[in-house]
């Protein structure tokens, strides 16, 4: 996927990327710069900038400086937190407890970027971390956990992995519904009787709550835009086609 960072309006703009899986398929990546007031930003996940894009995002940020922290969402996100801490050195890093373990030479905030201190910080986002499933998986290649965020202002919603939309321009995107639950779901289920339940329950919330959301920011996929009160639609039909198959995976 080719780098392109694109502005949602209201001090949103989203940054897609590429993931070389083996080096030859491109999943995609992503991640978000959001302005808080004047001379203020912060970053949601991390991704190494370069070329236009890195000129973009500087000629916004003062160069860097006016970047004040780097919100690292997803515990299995790390490929590009050095390349982050590196170019805006004076941000503040927040990470999960995985990012600490897997990075410990980087300077990150003892507060987890899970924890309510650090929603706290940013009131300008609404924050909602993953129920009924494993934040950080110990299970191979389970990545389904993750902390969304959303920008109400710009109707903004970024998400890592936990809900996805096909590639776009390919012929998943026209046989795959626009938004679909992680695969992986089934797998990340706390070993608890009423995970799917708690889980099933979370994502129904999200679609309230969230409803309003019209730029919907999937990390391997693309932007998806929705128009005025098709967003909960969606996220409650993909429920219902996951749903079957987490209740069974109990």
């Amino acid at each position: 996927m080719a780098h392109t960072i694109i502005n949602l309006g209201q001090g949103f703009w989203n940054i897609r990327g590429a993931l070389r899986i083996g080096g030859l398929i491109d999943v995609g990546t992503h991640c978000s710069l959001v302005q808080l007031a004047k001379d203020r930003f912060i970053f949601l996940d991390s991704y190494e900038l370069s070329g236009s894009v890195r000129e973009q995002v500087m000629a916004l940020t003062h160069q860097g400086q006016a970047v004040e922290a780097i919100l690292n969402l997803h515990p299995f996100h790390t490929l590009h937190c050095e390349a982050m801490a590196r170019d805006f050195p004076q941000a503040t890093l927040y990470g999960s407890l995985r990012h600490q373990q897997k990075l410990p030479q980087l300077a990150w905030s003892p507060d987890r970027v899970e924890s309510e201190a650090v929603a706290a910080r940013y009131p300008e986002l609404e924050f909602s971390l993953t129920q009924g499933i494993d934040y950080i998986s110990a299970k191979p290649g389970v990545h389904a956990g993750s902390l969304l965020a959303y920008h109400p202002v710009s109707k903004s919603l970024h998400v890592d992995d936990t809900f996805a939309a096909p590639p776009q321009g390919g012929l998943l995107e026209k046989f795959l519904p626009e938004i679909f639950i992680s695969p992986a779901t089934r797998w990340a289920l706390k070993p608890e009787a009423n995970a799917a339940e708690i889980y099933c329950e979370w994502v129904q919330q999200l679609a309230d709550q969230w409803q309003d959301t019209q730029n919907f920011c999937a990390a391997h996929s693309g932007l998806v835009q929705f128009k005025a009160g098709e967003f909960k639609p969606a996220l409650l039909a993909a429920l219902e086609r996951a749903r079957p198959k987490l209740q069974a995976a109990q």
